[in-house]
């Protein structure tokens, strides 16, 4: 109750996995659900970068997934290899496509698919 009444409180969670995925979950629904939430597992040696929705197994090939998680996830990969310059090109692409609001995924209150929203990343990365 307190994650969702007052999240300021918590700056970090340390959780075994299945807490750590309903915890996840939790917070997806505070900053606008899962297709914008991206995840990273850091080790000593290796790391992994992913949407926290994973697969998204009953959407798959529908197109109308947000693909702002796995871009985001893009984001903190390129900073964990030392890609700065990259990493913020990719971040301020996506946030220019947030910005401009007509091709946004529907999970996110617009009617653009999967390949569209991507695609309009694009075009703002090569602006």
């Amino acid at each position: 109750m307190q994650l969702v009444t007052r999240p300021e409180q918590f700056d970090v969670l340390l959780l075994p996995n299945l807490y750590g995925d309903i915890i996840s979950d939790l917070a997806a629904g505070l900053v606008g659900g899962l297709g914008v939430v991206p995840g990273a597992n850091l080790g000593d040696k290796h790391a992994v970068f992913e949407s926290v929705h994973g697969s998204a197994p009953d959407i798959a090939g529908k197109g109308i997934a947000n693909p702002t998680a796995l871009l985001s996830s893009a984001v903190m990969m390129l900073e964990h290899l030392g890609e700065v310059k990259a990493a913020a090109r990719l971040q301020q692409s996506i946030e220019a496509v947030y910005a401009d609001g007509t091709h946004l995924t529907a999970d996110v209150g617009g009617k653009a698919s999967t390949n569209e929203f991507a695609d309009a990343v694009i075009a703002k990365l090569g602006a």
